[in-house]
């Protein structure tokens, strides 16, 4: 287990070889989602169960039912509410969810009803939350749904451009949620990313790409120890010369 300032990695998986690499290489914890390449999508469940069943590493499932659609709606509803079930009999530790209201701001009723129905399991609010207009309010309004964490690149295209960003939000966040950064993080900027922002909290698929540009294939257990050193290795560099240019 990480001490309570070492950094906590979390790989996003969407293969069960991906979380088996998770458990090898030293990850604190699995998002397991299907379709990266549309930003994420529900897993089927029987990956679900194979993921909880064989890995030694708390799975949490993203429960996204539509690509490219975080506002709330009653058919988003119910598919949520039937994932999240089922997720829990299948004995996932978590879920990663979000729902937004037309103006693009957190929707707090609903968000608060998933996260109420999902008890005990704790619930991560995605990056829906990037697609939010104020950042810094759209924080305060998922720590109020009680999400236990956020899941965000500073509204960035990837976190190395949204550090500064994210280095005011976990200032924010304080220790009443845990704010993990993801979106682009990759083995050359972690160093600069854990050093910048501040962050304990951290996320990535690290794929990488494999038979030209067609295929991503899942990281080794290896790079996933490779990422963990680099962030812990972080802490013990200056700030100097930081700037993510």
């Amino acid at each position: 287990m990480p001490t309570c300032s070492s950094p906590i990695f979390e790989l996003c998986a969407q293969t069960l070889p991906a979380c088996l690499a998770a458990s090898a290489g030293g990850a604190h914890r699995i998002e397991l989602c299907s379709s990266l390449e549309v930003g994420g999508l529900t897993p089927p469940i029987s990956l679900v169960e194979a993921a909880v069943q064989q890995c030694a590493v708390p799975v949490h499932v993203l429960l996204r039912p539509v690509a490219d659609q975080y506002r709330t709606s009653p058919s988003v509803v119910a598919a949520l509410v039937s994932s999240l079930q089922a997720v829990a009999r299948a004995g996932a530790a978590g879920v990663v969810l979000g729902l937004l209201q037309e103006d693009g701001t957190v929707d707090l009723s609903q968000t608060r009803a998933l996260v109420r129905l999902a008890s005990p399991l704790p619930v991560t609010f995605h990056r829906a939350f990037d697609s939010t207009p104020d950042l810094f309010q759209a924080l305060e309004d998922v720590i109020a749904t009680g999400c236990t964490r956020v899941l965000t690149s500073g509204g960035a295209p990837d976190v190395l451009t949204g550090a500064p960003t994210l280095a005011r939000l976990v200032q924010q966040a304080g220790s009443r949620i845990d704010v993990a950064i993801g979106g682009g993080l990759r083995l050359e900027n972690a160093q600069a990313v854990a050093r910048i922002t501040a962050g304990r909290h951290f996320h990535g698929s690290l794929r990488h790409i494999q038979n030209g540009l067609t295929e991503q294939a899942d990281p080794s257990p290896q790079i996933i120890q490779q990422m963990i050193h680099l962030l812990s290795s972080s802490k013990n560099q200056t700030p100097a010369g930081h700037s993510p240019g």
